[in-house]
């Protein structure tokens, strides 16, 4: 098998048909329209619009884009695959427990099953039993994962219990480094893929978010000795959703998704840091961002090993 990276090359992408931000979620995603927004044909098909943007701009530069439609009126976050569920490199697929009742059912078995086409699953582990105990953790928007370092970096929030962090880490083979973040009204921030984001060289991290002074050097060292560049995002470059980026890897290189508003928030330093490790992809997705989430929770990155092919060799999928 070839060496593990930490960018995918390939994604699994969702496109709703009936967009509208999830009511259910409001209360703690501070990240989320403040005020509630009714759904309406336009704001749907914006989004749907968004999605394809976002999946065209992907292929234009080499990035496996497995694109699945969604018509369903009951599943307003679907467009956000990444926090049900997770790949890894070791061919097994992690099935996860979410906080709002009406997302339960973005879970969805052809998906699992698709990625048996051209990958090898050799296992999948559903912790969705751990809704009946509300203990939720929300795939990878709780935990950002250093697949290299085996490091599972995750910001305290009741969507990313302890006792659910611990049992997926110690099945899956990572160290939780947990500590407490919180956004620019105070208030803990609800997923740890908004101010943090963890590339193959470099590392986009929100250091004035963290509620306690070891813990913040503790995380900042710890990527500084992975060999990352570390570039630290302000309180309103994380509200921008500056932190909410993927690294992808393409036919040219790697590529830092992230959406048009991240781009355009982040200063001239900032991006001649970023630019000297990976190509900038900016998508402009505006109206997916009134859900409280940006592009990195659009994409679940597909880890998993190619299916070995006729030469006998089996190649890594991200």
């Amino acid at each position: 098998m070839s060496e593990v990276g930490q960018a995918p090359a390939a994604v699994i992408m969702v496109r709703p048909h009936h967009f509208v931000p999830n009511p259910a979620t409001i209360s703690d995603n501070l990240f989320q329209a403040r005020s509630e927004v009714p759904p309406s044909r336009a704001l749907a098909d914006a989004a749907l619009a968004e999605v394809t943007a976002v999946a065209d701009a992907l292929r234009g530069v080499g990035v496996g884009v497995h694109l699945f439609d969604d018509e369903s009126t009951g599943t307003p976050d679907s467009v956000f695959p990444n926090n049900w569920f997770s790949t890894h490199p070791d061919g097994r697929v992690a099935i996860y427990p979410l906080y709002a009742p009406n997302r339960r059912a973005e879970r969805r078995a052809d998906i699992v099953q698709s990625l048996r086409v051209g990958f090898q699953v050799n296992g999948v582990h559903d912790y969705s039993v751990l809704e009946d105990d509300c203990l939720y953790l929300e795939g990878t928007g709780s935990m950002v994962l250093d697949h290299v370092g085996r490091v599972a970096y995750v910001a305290r929030s009741f969507r990313s219990h302890d006792r659910a962090v611990a049992m997926v880490c110690r099945d899956l083979g990572y160290e939780p480094v947990v500590f407490s973040s919180l956004d620019s009204r105070g208030a803990p921030i609800y997923h740890t893929n908004v101010m943090m984001s963890v590339g193959s060289t470099v590392a986009l991290v929100a250091l004035d978010s963290f509620e306690h002074r070891a813990e913040r050097d503790a995380v900042e060292r710890r990527l500084a000795a992975s060999g990352r560049a570390v570039v630290p995002l302000t309180q309103g470059q994380v509200d921008e959703f500056a932190g909410n980026a993927i690294e992808l890897r393409g036919t040219g290189g790697s590529y830092l998704l992230l959406s048009a508003r991240a781009y355009d928030s982040l200063t001239s330093e900032q991006r001649a840091t970023l630019s000297a490790h990976v190509h900038l992809l900016p998508v402009a997705v505006p109206t997916i961002e009134l859900a409280g989430g940006s592009v990195r929770c659009m994409v679940a990155g597909i880890h998993l090993p190619r299916r070995v092919r006729e030469t006998g060799l089996a190649e890594v999928g991200g």
